[in-house]
């Protein structure tokens, strides 16, 4: 199930996700800490310019008619040499920032590439990947550059805002109220304006998600929306979501937009105020022309920072809606961990036993009921039955993909719940109906179960899956590049791949689902000669749509409701005239 959460929803642990946040910059906060310093420094500095300034303007009318540059001069040497100084400050803040967020970048991606090895199977079965892509590339540079970005600049603006108003009230106290008074009305506004804006970038971020996944399936699945005739639904389905996107974020940035106006409407009336009162307390001989002069400066630089930090609540609401998504994943329950004491076999001879066990993906709706039997060492076993039957929970089960409800499995005699899930898994290869090919060369792909695989290792398993001549055919043998989708060799071509793989692996058991379909009758009877070869001599799991291709099994299931119904080999249940005879008997007939 992907986040479908709504607009009007308020994030779930909006304080934990901050938490986690802070957790995740631990070994940068030194550094942000410095960046933040150096801002803080570069806001000090700079605060002092226009009272500099304003005592030129003094130094100017106090001398006049013989103005004193000597004094003037030294002042703009002073102020010269502070705009450098602030500089350097700011070119410094802004290059520590840059790099802790590029290499803050790569951590994030980092936590979420590991994390998705320690998630659950159950958990992309429930989830789209577009979405999880979504966060692992969108909010983690909405988030890092959200970083970079604000933290200097919210500090900056805040120094600057406290460091103005100590000027400002050192100048003249009244003007200052009336300067200040703006500011809770401003912040009164902006705060429900971005209260809006805030629900608005959570949508936001969450239709990117769901975007992504179907620009994901409408790309690789092109091949059945062009079969189908389905162009148009899909591009009218896109559309849609698309144009919730588009509606999502114009009205995220139409109300992060409002803050800046609204802000300047403020402080603009404080600072007409200002130029009135001011001038009649320079008229009265309160306030010098320069402090004046300086004094204005210091309210354009008073709205300033008020402006900024509005403006900066905009990026700070996506910011919070990238972090929540993307640590909402970081948190989310992994594979219970393995046992302290794991056991081990050191030598697997294939002896597989399934103890009454039950299992349901659904509370209250059982897929495996009471599932027993003995499968011994070197057999192959075949399981048939019709769709929903519960063949493919077996292999997860048998895999560790998910755990039992009750009931075990053993293997060897050894639980294999006590058994590492990496060591259980090394016990089995597996050829899927779904063949599964990288981008890369062929040596790399049939070197995938074992990288310590020789060339020589590595051609003997081709010739004996009959993808050798295959291979040698192509323009680069074994260093041919198969494509990002593997359509550069044929559907047949790539099963044989991957049975090939599956022996350069050697594992001690095997699982194969129904790896002749979709092939030419000639590509058929290839891959059922290298998959004799491959079961030979190995405990073999066979999920069968196509029930003669398991004849010569030594034991075949009938699974139907999540019970075996029916065992024994081909011809004791053909003889037997039961479920199995009715399922092979209307697979003839259909032929």
């Amino acid at each position: 199930m992907h986040d479908n959460r709504g607009p009007n929803v308020k994030a779930k642990n909006s304080k934990q996700a901050w938490k986690s946040y802070w957790v995740s910059i631990k070994k940068y906060r030194l550094w942000i800490f410095a960046s933040i310093a150096f801002a803080v420094a570069s806001a000090i500095v700079g605060i002092f310019i226009p009272k500099i300034l304003g005592d030129m303007t003094n130094v100017a009318v106090a001398s006049y008619p013989d103005i004193d540059f000597d004094g003037i001069g030294r002042d703009a040497i002073i102020v010269i040499i502070l705009f450098l100084v602030s500089a350097v400050l700011n070119y410094l803040q802004a290059f520590i920032l840059g790099v802790v967020s590029a290499k803050y970048t790569a951590d994030l991606r980092t936590l979420i590439i590991n994390k998705i090895g320690r998630l659950p199977i159950a958990y992309f079965d429930k989830h789209r990947y577009g979405d999880t892509l979504s966060r692992m590339t969108n909010d983690v540079d909405v988030l890092t550059t959200s970083m970079s970005q604000e933290i200097a600049d919210v500090s900056l603006s805040l120094t600057t805002l406290i460091g103005v108003m100590v000027m400002m009230m050192t100048i003249s106290v009244p003007l200052s109220l009336i300067s200040f008074i703006v500011i809770p009305l401003s912040v009164i506004v902006v705060g429900k304006i971005m209260g809006y804006a805030q629900k608005y970038f959570r949508e936001q971020q969450n239709t990117l998600g769901v975007l992504n996944s179907k620009i994901e399936e409408n790309y690789s699945g092109q091949i059945i929306v062009k079969s189908n005739s389905y162009e148009k639904a899909a591009t009218l389905d896109f559309n849609e979501t698309n144009q919730k996107l588009t509606r999502a974020t114009m009205r995220a940035q139409i109300f992060s937009a409002l803050s800046f106006p609204v802000t300047n409407v403020f402080t603009n009336l404080g600072y007409i105020a200002v130029c009135i009162v001011g001038g009649v307390f320079v008229v009265e001989g309160r306030i010098t022309i320069g402090d004046m002069q300086a004094f204005l400066q210091y309210v354009s630089r008073f709205n300033r920072p008020i402006t900024e930090v509005a403006s900066s609540t905009s990026t700070l609401q996506s910011l919070l809606a990238a972090s929540e998504r993307i640590f909402e994943f970081l948190n989310e329950p992994e594979e219970a961990p393995d046992p302290e004491n794991t056991m081990a076999i050191e030598k697997v001879k294939g002896a597989v036993k399934f103890h009454d066990v039950s299992f349901s993906y659904l509370k209250d709706t059982p897929i495996i009921r009471n599932f027993s039997v003995s499968v011994k060492p070197g057999m192959k076993v075949a399981i048939v039955g019709p769709t929903g039957a519960g063949k493919t929970t077996i292999i997860n089960l048998l895999m560790r993909f998910y755990e039992p409800n009750s009931g075990y499995i053993t293997v060897d005699g050894v639980p294999i719940r006590d058994m590492r899930r990496s060591d259980v898994r090394k016990m089995f290869g597996m050829v899927l109906q779904d063949t599964w090919l990288f981008s890369g060369t062929i040596e790399e792909n049939l070197r995938y179960g074992n990288t310590r695989a020789s060339l020589a290792d590595i051609r003997k398993a081709a010739e004996a899956s009959n993808v050798d001549h295959i291979v040698e055919a192509l323009p680069k043998n074994y260093k041919t590049t198969i494509s990002e989708d593997s359509d550069n060799i044929s559907a047949g071509e790539k099963q044989l791949i991957t049975i090939a793989r599956a022996m350069v692996a050697n594992p001690p058991m095997m699982i194969l689902d129904e790896a002749t379909s979709n092939v030419d009758t000639r590509t058929e009877q290839m891959i059922q000669d290298s998959l004799e070869k491959l079961t030979h001599n190995r405990t073999s799991f066979v999920i069968a749509h196509r029930l003669s291709t398991i004849r010569n099994s030594d034991l075949i299931l009938v699974m139907k409701d999540g019970q075996i119904v029916e065992s024994g080999n081909h011809k004791e249940l053909l003889k037997l005239g039961g479920f199995y005879a009715e399922l092979y008997n209307s697979q003839f007939a259909e032929n």
